[in-house]
């Protein structure tokens, strides 16, 4: 007899849109990590630093109320790509406190009339 996973996660995650600032977080360190699926509770992460389950890190990620450092712990981290010169992690991470984070709506953003600022903006994306 089969029985169903039993569900862990504790809110509803979304995926961000690549223009999304919740695209991407950043490590306390300065590594930077692409956000897969996003929730109150944690964050699921891919990118080229491995961390060490059971660790705790500070991540930097846009909530509603700004950018905020957040403290988590690594729950889990595996291999999940192998090339000749990079090796891709993905990663699990639970936020200590439930942080209130939103998808951000690009079109209700203000719209930049300064082109030196507009300039700036675009090279603050990621490619």
């Amino acid at each position: 007899m089969q029985t169903e996973p039993h569900e862990r996660r504790q809110g509803g995650r979304w995926i961000p849109m690549a223009t999304d600032p919740l695209s991407r977080v950043r490590l306390r360190l300065g590594r930077e990590l692409s956000v897969i699926n996003v929730s109150a509770s944690g964050v699921l992460v891919h990118g080229t630093t491995r961390l060490l389950p059971g660790t705790h890190v500070d991540v930097h990620v846009t909530a509603s109320r700004g950018r905020v450092l957040i403290r988590a712990r690594v729950v889990r981290c595996e291999v999940c790509d192998v090339t000749a010169d990079v090796v891709q992690y993905r990663g699990a991470l639970a936020f200590n406190t439930p942080v209130e984070l939103q998808p951000i709506d690009l079109a209700a953003m203000p719209v930049l009339t300064d082109p030196q600022a507009a300039e700036n903006l675009q090279l603050l994306e990621p490619v």
